[in-house]
């Protein structure tokens, strides 16, 4: 088995536990301190991600693709000078910007935010951007390197240390208030990356070939060559997410004010922005550690590749990923139209949400599809193109929100709307630019068997759920569905050849059986 499938598999495994727990965290928060205290949560959390996004300075991925190229070559050299540099560039940037959100919090609230309670999840947040940053160049090194374990484990790792102290936390703040408890919750994330960071830096120690203290400053003093080939990948990549992260801290300052205009009351608007991204959005993203898992294996994968001008494995990895990506996305769709509502109300004790994921879920398929292609853009030198594309997808994005979310006929169903046509136009932005780069060869005919086999498996799982599934507990009658789903998808799948038998012999119980 090839690194690069190597280390997919051992993401996506760990990526499954990681959003079981993390589902299972915000059942926990839901369930704690309802659709209002989730509604802050989600409100005061892009603030957090535009701060940790300008301290990163897009590195993760520039990391991964610089060690990827130098550890090809076996230049240890290079490695040292990649992390020092990095290290530093973070760990200023971050003890510049954590005083930064904690000193600006009261006018963040006050300008910005239509419900003040926002101010404590967002102080009480502030202390993870450090953590948050040394652990990102760790990250990079070990996806640099093609060892995907400690990455995986850690995010294990930090999701399980979270729901216990989140379980604590939010119990014991309840008492003072929903938004102490929502700071609540935000305290056990940090205490959760932290227990992250503490082991990737033990297992940095134990595995690497090279002391980074030892002329530590004379490698940053030197790695002039080396920051401004990390800045070539580093400042696009973080346009992209800066873009993304400044929509998202957008978001919900145009919701507000968009159903406000709407005739809702401020806190109403809280808990329907709170249904939105905290129940409907994060069950539709589900999925998204399959493309993530593809995602971050691809980058270095494909940097290897093209340094080794090896352009048949940069399309043939591609589409490996794409395939993938594709029929991760097409199970999780029909599931997640069929079941919506007994997947809601097991999840969250409420059906609130329901109409948002069936509306969503078709359209969501391009957002799996994305991943994969923005790190093939990283990868080849198009970062700043990627960056483009997310522009114009957070411009249109924004601009449907308002316009729709403010009409009383839509409300929060406009927002709905807004994101799904931005997840759609940036997809088809990506897939554009990657077919201009490399030669890519679309088979038609293997998109047309998908379609028919997906449509084919949700049209025979609706009418046996309407005539068969009729009784017994809302639990049973979910595991049935979701294991007769599955089934009748992989049988189409198989006779298809979409799926190979090949395939099934990457994950390690089937291999064992063949």
């Amino acid at each position: 088995m090839s690194k690069f499938l190597k280390g997919t598999m051992i993401l996506l495994i760990a990526g499954l536990f990681t959003r079981v727990l993390g589902f299972i965290n915000r059942m926990v928060i839901a369930r704690s301190i309802g659709g209002e205290g989730v509604g802050l949560y989600m409100m005061a959390f892009p603030t957090l991600m535009l701060v940790i996004t300008i301290t990163q300075l897009g590195l993760p991925v520039a990391i991964s693709k610089c060690i990827a190229e130098a550890a090809a070559i076996g230049d240890r050299q290079k490695i040292k000078k990649i992390l020092a540099v990095s290290l530093t560039i973070t760990v200023s940037l971050s003890l510049i910007f954590t005083p930064g959100l904690i000193l600006s919090a009261p006018y963040l609230t006050k300008t910005l935010f239509t419900d003040s309670r926002i101010y404590y999840p967002l102080v009480a947040i502030s202390p993870i951007i450090p953590i948050v940053a040394v652990s990102a160049v760790l990250r990079g090194y070990f996806q640099g390197m093609q060892n995907m374990k400690p990455y995986a484990i850690s995010q294990v790792l930090e999701q399980s240390v979270r729901i216990i102290l989140i379980a604590v936390l939010t119990t014991a703040f309840l008492q003072y208030g929903i938004e102490y408890a929502a700071a609540g919750a935000m305290i056990a994330s940090i205490v959760g990356e932290l227990a992250s960071l503490a082991y990737m830096f033990t297992m940095f120690k134990l595995r690497k070939k090279f002391k980074v203290r030892k002329k530590f400053f004379q490698a940053v003093s030197a790695g002039k060559e080396t920051f401004y080939e990390l800045m070539r990948v580093a400042l696009p990549t973080t346009g992209s997410r800066f873009i993304g992260n400044i929509s998202w801290f957008l978001e919900p300052i145009v919701v507000s004010h968009a159903l406000a205009i709407a005739g809702l009351t401020a806190a109403l608007a809280t808990k329907e922005y709170g249904v939105l991204t905290g129940f409907a959005l994060p069950l539709l993203m589900l999925p998204s550690f399959v493309t993530h898992s593809l995602s971050t294996a691809l980058v270095p994968a494909i940097s290897e590749a093209t340094s080794q001008r090896n352009f048949y494995l940069v399309e043939h990895r591609l589409q490996q990923a794409l395939r993938f990506a594709l029929l991760a996305g097409g199970i999780s769709v029909v599931i997640l139209y069929l079941f919506a509502e007994p997947i809601m109300q097991m999840m969250y004790g409420s059906t609130n949400g329901t109409n948002l994921v069936k509306l969503m879920a078709p359209f969501f398929i391009f957002q799996y599809y994305q991943g994969p292609l923005q790190a093939t853009l990283q990868a080849l030198d198009l970062a700043r193109a990627a960056m483009i594309n997310s522009l114009l997808g957070a411009v249109v994005k924004l601009g449907l929100i308002f316009v729709l979310a403010s009409k009383p006929d839509f409300g929060i169903t406009g927002a709905a709307l807004g994101i799904m046509t931005s997840t759609l136009l940036v997809t088809l932005l990506h897939f554009a630019t990657v077919i201009k780069k490399i030669q890519f060869t679309i088979y038609v005919r293997e998109y047309f068997k998908f379609i028919v086999g997906t449509v084919s498996t949700g049209l025979i799982v609706f009418w046996w759920k309407e005539h068969f599934l009729l009784h017994g507990s809302i639990f049973v009658k979910l595991i049935i569905g979701i294991i007769l789903t599955t089934i009748i998808y992989l049988v189409f799948m198989l006779c298809t050849k979409l799926i190979k038998r090949a395939d099934l012999a990457y994950i390690p119980i089937i291999k064992r059986f063949l």
